[in-house]
This record gives C-alpha cells, structure tokens and sequence, in this order.
C-alpha cells in the first residue's frame, strides 16, 4: 500500500492507431515497467501489447450512456492507483485526443484529490488521417467533432470536419441526419480501420453515408464540405433578430416592458394553432409552424436586448434550461443508485420534478414559484394544488361542491345590501370555489370555461345567422324572441347539418 503522504500516479500512454509499429518506445517502456495495467478497451488491434491487464469494455454494456462509462472508468483508475500507488492506463490512439476519461482524470487530479497524472505523447489516427487525405490539416482549418456531439459541436459549421467516434451506423444515420439543407450528392470519406492491414478509404456521398460499410471503433469521416452548416437556419434567425434589433426603428424602441403584450399574444395564439391540429390532415401543421416561429422570435428578441445590455445572450438561455432539464430527470441522466432513479410513473417524475426545484429554489413558501400573472383561473388551480401537496384540502370532491353553494348564499346577501366590494370579494370566493372542484375532478378550469365560452359563441353566432334570415334586429327585440332564436341555435350546433 502506497504512504497516505504520497500521491497516486497514473502514467497514460496510447496505443496508437492500430498497427503495433505505430507505438513509442516510451510506451513500450512503460508499459514493461508498471506492473498493474489497465486498458478502456481491449477492442484495438493493439491492445494485446499490454498484457495481464484490466480492460473496462463491460462498462459499455451495462452504462446508459458513454458518459456514464467515462465517469465510472476514472473512478476505478483512481481507486486502483491509490490502492497500488502507480498504475498504466493504456487508451487508443493518443491520450489527448478526444479521450474523455483522460481528461476527466487531469480534472480529478487538478482538484487535488492527491492524484497525479503522466500523460506520455503518442501517435493518433488523426496523423495517419491527414497522411491519407493529403492536406495539412493546419492550412485548410479542419476542426475536429466528435460524432456523438454532431448536432451541437458541428452548429454553424460549413466544413472542412473530421469526424471521430462513429463507431456505429446509427451514429452515422444521427450525423447525416443533423443536417438537414445537405445535398444527398455532398462528397464525405470514410476512413476505416487506418494504419492496419484492414485500412479502407472510401470515397461516398452523403445519402449513401451510413449505407457503404460497416462502421466499428476505428471508424471515422471527413467532410470536406457542406452545402449548409449544421444548425444553419437557426444560426440565420439568429442573427436577423440582432440585424432587426440593430436597423429597425421600431425593433430598436422595444423594452422588456413593451414587448409583453406581444408575448402573451403569440403565446395564445400557439394555443389556438394546437387546438386546430387535426391528425388525419398535415396541413393544419402550417399554422402551428408559424406561430411557433412567432413565439420563437419573441424569446430570441428579449435575449437579444439582453445581449445588448452586457446582461446575457441566447446560449445563455439554452444551456440553462438545458442543465435545469438534465438536473431535474434523475431517472434519464442521474446516476443508477441515486435516490431518484427508480422513476416508473409520471406521479413519481413530478414529485421528483417538485423537490427537486424546492432545493434549487431554496423555496420556503410552497406557493413560492407560482407566477402571480397567470390567467386568475390557472392561478387559482395552481394555488390550490400546492396547498393540496401539503394536506391542506378535502379528501374528495364532496367537500368541495358545498362551498359552491355557501360561497353562492354568500354573493346573493352581499348584493341584496348593495355592497358592492362586498360582492366583488364573494364573487372571487365563489369561482375560487368551482375551481376547486374542477381540480378534485381532475379537469382544467382554464380549458372548461374556454371551451363553455367558445360554445355560447358559436351559439350565439347562429343567433344572429337566424336573425339575418328573418330581418329580426337583435338589439330591439325582446326577451321572448330572443329566447326562442337561443333554443333553435342550440339545436343547430348540437345537430349541424350533414
């Protein structure tokens, strides 16, 4: 056992490209000289270099994701290395060439976690690559992706890519598939298995990319160009929306302040497109597409004021939103042991989703969070359901209906004495009421009362079609007629004609 005053070592070395000539010496060395060895992967053509050593490749088998096996890989190095004071880490390729575990090591051991890492230079793919290819990858300003982060790593990029890590089909269906304005005729290479007696470079297109081999981990791809870059459209109404903030005098004379209105407005009518979408008909898509654009472009505005006044940018926006998302599915992202990660049913997600946010918040009111500018029905139902969370509510739906009829006595003797903020305050206890007896019944207030309203609409607007077609002026007509063009009306939109 290695002093408690001495720090652990891990020595990294790589194994190069494949062919057992592309290895150093150094390497060899150290591989010779430190008995306990370790290897990420013993699926490499070098890997038999290191013997009697501790590969991790069941790790790929049982992690949900490559990151899961990354961390769990550092975590048994550290733990080795301290127990035997020096250890050989053995990786493919280079060590400092798209190996996370690596660099999760150098992050453990700048914490000081009494860890020290020896990173030994070695030959990688990428050398052999640039070799093949023909091109100094320097002049002509090739950046290098790795494939499983495509979408995001590629945003905005036109090329020329190399990219590492397509050690699948899929992950070259995922590749072909991020970007979306790509000519099926777009030139890409493959590169397969280099510097081995297996080595192929083949020259396909885009369309046929995940089509023309059998991809394995010594497989990668360059492209030397795209028709469009990855995330080429939104990159576009990225920089319109600053253009507009820039150049047009209205766009120019918005606040944060002003711009609510406008907020709500598209947000409803988001609401409205959804409500028309019809299944059987892609069609009624086009209004939704529009109107989320509409919404979009008023989130990219707000950001986009913001950016001017130094206070954030728009990538600000997505990456917090996309850590609270992460933080908040323990059972997707979380560890598998944690206390979260058992999430079976959406009642259990939701009151995960609930603690959490309590912690982050550092809440102390459970109606802390509620946004106070929510439509009054949503609100009420909100508030209600937060005090329901801590006991504070019937246990069924029978005690709420007789507030209803308490809150309705109570409204009727306050307009009987002509006290009218006494009646505004009855009003409100009364629909607070009903509102309580919409969530005891599982329905959302907010829709219910949208859906009686649009129905007297449409009720009312056969009202006056009836009243067109007879000359009958709805303005002096008395209750009577009116009653009986009601009860026609209701008949017409209960039974429309066939």
């Amino acid at each position: 056992m290695p002093s408690p005053h001495t720090a652990a070592r891990i020595v990294v070395v790589g194994l190069g490209p494949g062919s057992t000539q592309h290895i150093t010496d150094e390497a060899r060395v150290a591989i010779d000289r430190i008995p306990h060895r370790h290897l990420r992967t013993s699926v490499h053509p070098s890997a038999h270099l290191v013997p009697d050593a501790t590969a991790h490749d069941d790790l790929y088998e049982t992690a949900d994701s490559f990151d899961d096996v990354y961390v769990e890989i550092t975590n048994r190095l550290i733990e080795a290395a301290r127990e035997h004071g020096e250890i050989l880490y053995a990786v493919p390729g280079s060590p400092l060439i798209l190996e996370r575990t690596v660099r999760y090591l150098q992050e453990r051991a700048s914490d000081d976690e009494g860890i020290e890492v020896d990173i030994l230079p070695a030959m990688s793919f990428l050398d052999v690559a640039w070799a093949r290819l023909g091109i100094d990858p320097v002049e002509a300003s090739v950046r290098l992706v790795d494939g499983h982060e495509f979408a995001t790593a590629a945003a905005g990029e036109r090329g020329p890519l190399l990219v590492a890590h397509t050690h699948a089909n899929w992950v070259l269906s995922d590749i072909k598939l991020a970007v979306e304005g790509a000519d099926g005729a777009d030139p890409v290479v493959i590169l397969h298995a280099l510097g081995t007696d297996d080595e192929q470079i083949v020259h396909t297109t885009w369309a046929e990319l995940d089509q023309t081999i059998e991809a394995n981990h010594l497989t990668s791809i360059y492209i030397p160009q795209l028709a469009a870059p990855v995330g080429q459209e939104y990159v576009r109404f990225h920089e319109l929306t600053r253009t507009l903030r820039e150049q047009c005098p209205w766009d120019i004379e918005q606040t944060h302040e002003t711009l609510i209105p406008f907020l709500l407005e598209e947000t409803y009518e988001v609401v409205d497109a959804l409500h028309a979408l019809d299944p059987d008909n892609p069609a009624t898509d086009d209004d939704l597409i529009e109107e989320l654009g509409d919404l979009l472009f008023q989130i990219e505005f707000h950001a986009t004021i913001a950016e001017q006044q130094g206070r954030f940018t728009i990538a600000d926006v997505t990456q917090g939103v996309h850590d609270k998302l992460v933080r908040r599915h323990p059972h997707v992202f979380g560890p598998k042991d944690g206390d979260m990660a058992n999430a079976g049913d959406t009642d259990t997600v939701l009151s995960n989703w609930d603690e959490i946010k309590r912690v982050e918040k550092n809440r102390t009111s459970v109606f802390d969070g509620i946004p106070r500018s929510l439509p009054s029905l949503a609100y009420a139902q909100k508030v209600g359901r937060k005090a329901s969370k801590v006991g504070f509510d019937w246990p069924n739906v029978d005690g709420a209906f007789p507030k209803i009829v308490e809150e309705t006595g109570e409204l009727s003797e306050a307009v009987g004495q002509g006290d009218n903020d006494a009646a505004t305050d009855e009003l409100g206890d009364l629909l607070f009421a009903v509102v309580n007896v919409a969530r005891h019944l599982g329905i959302d207030a907010e829709l219910a009362l949208r859906a009686a309203s649009d129905k007297f609409r449409s009720r009312f607007e056969s009202v006056e079609q009836l009243a067109a077609q007879r000359s009958i002026d709805l303005r002096t007509s008395n209750l009577e007629i009116l009653d009986g063009l009601w009860d026609e009306a209701k008949l017409i939109v209960s039974n429309p004609p066939n």
